[in-house]
């Protein structure tokens, strides 16, 4: 309907139809219109899992502009000014307090880093729970797990920018693990950081990343992932694939619907009750008590005194918390060193499970009772890694972090067997309502 509209327009003389025509004579705008939106057919039973896809493209753009308007007036220099405050420090102090509206593109742009954490994890859950990264769609999901890496080291730049004592000493924390490497990790630490210490080199390298060489990797991701998406098709709850069956006419999937208009308007749906939960945090509680932005950095960054508890933000702390499970040193390496591998370990399985799940069933909805219960422990296990990676390290939370780090990786290690002898039920030829 769509499409048919767009053609009408274009043949009908009128200067709209002619400016068009003229633009898909050196552009391919109905190609990619046709291609990627009217005539790009999805599986016509999308549940509210779907939404966070687009809710994530969502909240990129939404970084992108709000992130522009800050480089406007953000200063990357840590030198201290004539009130011994360190400029960059002055310069966020200077948007949230007089420039007109600073403030609140500040905290969108605040929360929106967690809301995009937020909108990924679910995206990625949903992918786990239908999935979404079996064949044909491993090259999809490695796509995935580049960009939620990309998210990480982006996330990590802009939280030193504040330049605050969190900024600053995580900075110190996390910079540091780099030395655990052997061989090279002193050399790798000293060429991050541009100095020998935390100080304005550093400041300057991580402003360079996270407002030009990240984003740049991000968005080239972000356009081969969806690339990748619009060639292999979608998932759906169901786990069947809709190519299989087409009408023998036209070609056209019979268990799928255009994706415009009939899921751009079902997306608009999901985005006004985001943008409605996002409102109510920007509006009246942007630091999410100290979980969005942390209290001491509202603090200038001060190499001289370190804050008595220091922890990554909260997307960061279920990695964090497998860092610090490793105590112990074997094998003639450190517990520092094997925390660094088991951290970079814990990311890096992720790539690997389009071939780990052996399943013969894609959806949840049809595999047996031995993957639902390792996926529901697994994600326990996530959560509380999280929370412990936001506490002070004691021995009964080591203890507790240790266990659940163990579960995470056998979730994955294990699931070449569990995921084969389970018992799966069988999958329907099409899709259900």
């Amino acid at each position: 309907m769509a499409s048919s509209n767009y053609e009408k327009i274009k043949s009908d003389g009128s200067l709209l139809g002619n400016v068009m025509e003229w633009v898909d004579a050196r552009f391919p705008l109905t190609e990619n219109w046709k291609g990627h939106l009217s005539e790009y057919y999805a599986p016509k039973n999308f549940n509210f899992w779907y939404f966070f896809g687009s809710l994530a493209l969502l909240v990129l753009v939404m970084q992108i502009v709000t992130g522009i308007f800050l480089v406007m007036h953000y200063k990357p220099d840590a030198s201290l000014n004539a009130a011994g405050v360190p400029v960059a420090f002055a310069s966020v102090e200077y948007i949230m307090r007089d420039v007109p509206w600073g403030w609140l593109i500040r905290y969108m742009h605040s929360t929106g880093a967690s809301a995009f954490f937020i909108v990924v994890y679910l995206h990625m859950f949903r992918a786990m729970l239908y999935g979404s990264y079996r064949k044909p769609r491993e090259l999809l999901w490695i796509f995935g797990v580049l960009i939620y890496l990309c998210l990480m080291a982006e996330a990590f730049a802009g939280y030193l920018l504040p330049w605050g004592q969190m900024s600053y000493w995580g900075a110190q924390v996390i910079l540091n693990l780099f030395s655990a490497i052997p061989f090279i990790g002193n050399d790798l630490t000293l060429w991050i950081r541009g100095d020998y210490v935390i100080a304005d080199a550093t400041l300057n390298r991580m402003f360079a990343f996270h407002v030009i060489a990240i984003p740049l990797a991000l968005l080239g991701l972000v356009a081969a992932h969806i690339l990748a998406l619009h060639e292999v098709g979608s998932n759906n709850p169901d786990g069947i694939e809709i190519k299989k069956h087409k009408d023998p006419q036209t070609g056209i999937p019979l268990d799928g619907i255009p994706f415009h208009p009939y899921y751009t308007v079902k997306d608009i749906v999901g985005t006004v009750v985001f943008l409605a939960a996002f409102s109510i945090i920007v509006f009246f509680a942007p630091e999410l008590g100290g979980y969005f932005l942390e209290y001491n950095n509202y603090i200038p960054a001060d190499p001289l005194v370190t804050p008595p508890h220091i922890a990554p933000v909260w997307y960061f702390t279920p990695f964090y918390s497998i860092l610090r499970a490793n105590t112990v040193n074997f094998f003639w390496i450190d517990a520092k060193l094997w925390g660094v591998i088991f951290m970079g370990l814990g990311v890096m399985i992720l790539f690997f499970l389009p071939w780990l799940d052996r399943s013969p069933a894609k959806s949840i909805r049809y595999r047996g009772p031995i993957y639902k219960s390792a996926l529901a422990v697994f994600i326990v296990a996530f959560f509380i890694l999280g929370y412990l990676g936001m506490q002070s390290p004691t021995p009964v939370f080591t203890i507790i972090s240790q266990i659940c780090t163990i579960i995470y990786f056998l979730f994955f290690l294990l699931m070449p067997w569990y995921s084969r002898i389970d018992k799966c039920k069988p999958e329907p030829e099409r899709v259900t309502q």
